[in-house]
C-alpha cells in the first residue's frame, strides 16, 4: 500500500498560498508515491469556521486541480469519537480530570512569568484520588516527565524535545469540545495517516502528538515541516504584500498552472529547472529537496510564470480562462472574435488574463472612447486623405483577415508615399481608441469590419 497523506485546512478564512503550497506538497507526495490523499476540514472553531470559507476550501482544490482520494471529512461529526478515546486515556491513566480555576491559572502563569520562567501548567490535579465528572473541569493528557521526544523530519532533520519543556496540554475543554492537539492525533491515527506534510508553525506541537501516539498504542507518521512563506520585505505573507488568497489570484487573472508551477518552487528545487508541468513535478517531487529556510514571495517571478503559461499553452485552455474574465467585466464574447484569436494576438503583451481582458475589450464592444491625447498627436489633417483612401478600399474588401488588411494598406502607402507608421499609428487609435495594440491588420480583423469601417468614418469626422 502507498503513503496516505492529509491536508487538513480550518476554515476560518480564506485559503492562504501558504496553505495552498502545504496541500500541493501533500498532494504530489501522494501521487509521486501512489499513495492516498486525504482532505480534512477542521471545523472545531466553531465561532470562527464558517460554511463560506469551507466552500472557498473546495472551489480552490478545484481549480488547482489538487483531486483528493478520501473526505472531505469534518472533525465536528466526530465528536463521539474523540470523547470515547478521552475516555480510554482516562481509564488507562494517560488522562486525568483538572479543576483549576481560571483564576488560580492566571495568578500560576503571572508568577511564572515574574520568574521569567515558560508559562506552564504546574501539575496540581495530576495525582488526584478522587475526580467528580459532574463538576466543572478539563481533561489534560499526562505528558511523560522524564525522557525525550525524537523524531527525524524529512525536511528539517533529527529533532530532539526533552519532555520536561512540555506540561499537561488540556485535551477537552470544559465545555466537552476536543482542542486542536487532540484531535489531529485522533484524526490521524483512525485515517492511518502515514505522512504528515505541514507548515512549520505546527513543528512545536509535534512531540506533544507523538506522546499520545504512543499512549494509544498507535503508529507514528513520518513528519515533514515546511517554511514559512515570506514577503519581499522579509516579513510573514500577508494581506499587505498583496493577494494571498488562492481564488483571489484566480480573479486577479492568473492561471492555475501558473501559480502551481510557482508554489511548488518556493522552497522545493530540481536542479535549476523552472517551468514544470504537473507530471515532472509528480515525477521529481522529493521532500528531501525541500529547503529549512524561509521562501520569499516574488510577484514578478509569478508574472513572468504566468505570462509563459498564456503563450505555451493552447489558446483554447486559455481562452476559457479569458471567457470568464469578460464575463466579470460584462463584456459579450460572443459579439466579436473567436477568444483564442484573441489570446493569440494578446499573450506577449499581457501578464493576467485580466489584463488581457481589458485589452480585448475595444473587439466586443460598439462604443469605444478616444484617448485625448492620443487623438490631438495622431489625428491630425495630414493623415485625412490616406484614411479615406484606405476607408475606400475596406469597405470594398471581402475577405476580412490580417494579411488581405495588410495587403490593402500597403497598397495607400505606395499610393500616397506616407510612411507604414505614419498611417499605422492613426488607425490604431482610430478602432482601439489608444496607440497600443498587436499589428495594425490582426488589429484591424479582430475589430471586425463592420465596427472598423464605423470607427475610421468617427474618427475622420473629429479630423479639421
Amino acid at each position: 500500500m502507498g503513503c496516505r497523506t492529509r491536508f487538513a485546512p480550518s476554515p476560518t478564512g480564506y485559503l492562504h498560498v501558504g496553505s495552498a503550497r502545504t496541500a500541493l506538497y501533500c498532494w504530489l507526495y501522494a501521487r509521486r508515491h501512489e499513495g492516498t490523499f486525504i482532505l480534512r476540514i477542521e471545523d472545531t472553531d466553531r465561532e470562527r469556521s464558517t460554511q463560506e470559507a469551507v466552500d472557498a476550501i473546495f472551489e480552490s482544490m478545484r481549480w488547482l486541480g489538487l483531486d483528493y482520494d478520501e473526505g472531505p471529512f469534518y472533525q465536528t461529526k466526530h465528536f463521539e469519537r474523540y470523547n470515547e478515546i478521552a475516555q480510554q486515556l482516562l481509564d488507562r491513566g494517560h488522562a486525568y480530570r483538572c479543576y483549576c480555576s481560571k483564576e488560580r491559572l492566571e495568578e500560576l502563569r503571572e508568577q511564572l512569568s515574574a520568574n521569567k520562567e515558560k508559562p506552564r501548567y504546574d501539575g496540581l490535579c495530576r495525582n488526584l484520588t478522587h475526580a467528580d465528572p459532574n463538576l466543572p473541569h478539563v481533561i489534560r493528557f499526562k505528558n511523560p516527565q522524564s525522557g525525550t521526544v525524537v523524531f527525524d523530519d524529512l525536511v528539517r532533520g533529527r529533532v530532539e524535545i526533552d519532555n520536561s519543556e512540555l506540561d499537561d496540554l488540556i485535551i477537552v475543554r470544559t465545555d466537552g469540545t476536543p482542542t486542536y492537539n487532540f484531535t489531529v492525533v485522533v484524526d490521524d491515527a483512525d485515517m492511518q495517516v502515514d505522512t504528515v506534510i505541514r507548515g512549520e508553525d505546527h513543528i512545536a506541537n509535534t512531540p506533544r502528538q507523538i506522546n499520545i501516539l504512543h499512549a494509544l498504542g498507535v503508529p507514528i507518521p513520518v513528519y515533514a515541516h515546511i517554511p514559512m512563506i515570506l514577503g519581499s520585505d522579509g516579513k510573514r505573507l500577508s494581506k499587505r504584500h498583496g493577494a494571498v488568497s488562492v481564488l483571489q489570484y484566480r480573479d486577479d487573472g492568473y492561471l492555475s498552472q501558473a501559480l502551481l508551477n510557482y508554489l511548488v518552487r518556493l522552497g522545493w528545487s530540481h536542479g535549476d529547472q523552472e517551468i514544470f508541468s504537473m507530471q515532472e513535478m509528480i515525477d521529481n517531487f522529493d521532500l528531501h529537496h525541500v529547503s529549512k529556510s524561509a521562501a520569499a514571495f516574488n510577484p514578478e517571478k509569478l508574472n513572468w510564470l504566468n505570462q509563459h503559461y498564456m503563450k505555451t499553452m493552447p489558446p483554447e485552455e486559455v481562452a476559457r480562462h479569458l471567457e470568464w474574465q469578460m464575463e466579470r467585466l460584462g463584456i459579450d464574447y460572443t459579439q466579436g472574435p473567436a477568444p483564442e484569436k484573441v489570446v493569440t494576438a494578446l499573450c506577449d503583451r499581457v501578464k493576467t488574463t485580466v489584463e488581457m481582458a481589458e485589452k480585448a475589450r475595444c473587439y466586443y464592444v460598439d462604443t469605444i472612447s478616444i484617448d485625448p491625447e492620443a487623438a490631438q498627436k495622431h489625428l491630425i489633417p495630414e493623415v485625412k486623405m490616406p484614411l479615406e483612401l484606405l476607408l475606400l478600399k475596406l469597405q470594398d474588401l471581402n475577405d476580412w483577415n490580417a494579411p488581405a488588411i495588410h495587403t490593402l494598406i500597403a497598397d495607400v502607402v505606395a499610393q500616397t508615399g506616407i510612411g507604414m507608421g505614419k498611417i499605422a499609428q492613426p488607425l490604431r487609435v482610430a478602432v482601439t481608441g489608444n496607440t497600443t495594440s498587436p499589428s495594425i491588420d490582426v488589429t484591424l480583423e479582430l475589430v471586425g469590419k463592420d465596427r472598423a469601417i464605423h470607427r475610421i468614418e468617427a474618427a475622420l469626422g473629429t479630423i479639421k
